[in-house]
């Protein structure tokens, strides 16, 4: 029996693509490059519409993060309104879901900064607010996007009578 050599390895690769052929390698890289610039372009807009929020609603030290909560639940909703239209309704460009739900929509929501108020709760030893917003957080998030989802279907039904 023999031992695979750790060098052939071979890791998992899109069947469209061969990676190892040259013309191949540098078509990928022209197909990715402006996905990769619209992704960073919407995440910068949507961190600093994050920004934008927590300076208009701050929060006191120790205080609940009601500005992340809802941060958070607004980006779901809106990234579940986007989905179905986008799928259901509307034919978009491709660069219109890497802009808007990747970068616009991940950059706005901050599921990094929860858990650092999570842990900042807890550290000023309000463990139970801690538990309390890490539940309603991914709660409020869920039916957020369940309900944007469900309402916009809904609306659009409505609409084609």
């Amino acid at each position: 029996m023999t031992t695979p050599d750790a060098r052939m390895v071979e890791e998992p690769t899109d069947p469209d693509v061969d990676l190892r052929v040259p013309a191949q390698r540098q078509r990928s890289w022209r197909a990715q490059a402006p996905i990769v610039a619209v992704v960073a372009l919407g995440g910068g807009i949507g961190a600093a519409a994050r920004y934008g929020a927590a300076l208009l609603w701050p929060v006191a030290a120790g205080g609940f993060p009601w500005t992340t909560l809802w941060v958070n639940a607004v980006g779901c909703a809106v990234i579940g309104v986007l989905m179905v239209v986008i799928t259901d309704v509307w034919a978009a460009h491709r660069l219109v879901r890497p802009f808007f739900g990747t970068g616009v929509l991940g950059g706005f929501t901050t599921f990094s900064t929860y858990a650092i108020d999570i842990q900042r709760l807890v550290d000023a030893g309000e463990a139970r607010t801690g538990l309390a917003y890490l539940a309603a957080t991914v709660l409020a998030a869920l039916a957020a996007v369940w309900l944007a989802v469900a309402a916009t279907r809904r609306v659009l039904t409505w609409r084609q009578r």
